[in-house]
């Protein structure tokens, strides 16, 4: 039953992937064109929840599939990324978390495209990149509706999200050129994420 749909592009978690994607372009405009941060907030949050929803629908009824695996994060860093990028034009230190994030995506395609070859398999995402995430969009969200946010807040968040980013990068690194090489992951690792 989990192969079902393996090979599948039309399922639910994938459609509310597409839907993040589709969601971009609403909350830039809304936070740069618009400046309504509040509405920013919750497109934000509804992209939060159906990222939460389509892993849940995922895992629940066995709809996880290949294309979801390397939709679902694609989302979230394109989200990410995006709002990062809206940030800079108040706050220029969000050029760092986002840079961190440029250079860790690239060596874990990299090395995730290695692992694929190598194992056949689109492998999930690790504990790391899940905490990496939420602190993200609790700095992103902090920064949206706090308008005069203390620089020292600002640098302690830019600093927590960017060491996550690293270590996370890391560790996918590493797990990734572990089944590359077809050497078995460490006990109590995480499958490593593209």
């Amino acid at each position: 039953m989990k192969k079902l749909f393996e090979g599948k592009i039309l399922t639910i978690p994938n459609l509310l992937s597409l839907l993040r994607l589709c969601l971009i372009p609403v909350f830039v405009w809304a936070y740069l064109i618009r400046q309504d941060h509040w509405l920013t907030v919750i497109l934000l949050g509804a992209s939060g929840l159906t990222d939460i929803v389509d892993g849940l629908i995922a895992r629940r009824f066995h709809m996880v599939s290949d294309l979801g695996k390397v939709l679902d994060p694609l989302a979230d860093k394109l989200t990410q990324a995006s709002m990062l990028v809206c940030l800079t034009s108040r706050f220029p230190l969000m050029l760092i978390p986002f840079g961190m994030m440029v250079v860790k995506e690239l060596f874990c395609i990299v090395t995730g495209l290695a692992a694929i070859h190598r194992t056949g398999e689109v492998h999930s995402s690790g504990w790391h990149g899940k905490a990496a995430t939420v602190l993200l969009y609790a700095t992103l969200i902090a920064h949206v509706l706090w308008s005069e946010i203390p620089p020292a807040v600002t640098l302690a968040a830019v600093c927590a999200c960017s060491g996550m980013i690293l270590l996370s990068g890391v560790l996918y690194v590493i797990q990734n050129m572990k089944k590359a090489r077809g050497a078995a992951p460490p006990p109590g690792a995480d499958e490593a994420a593209v």
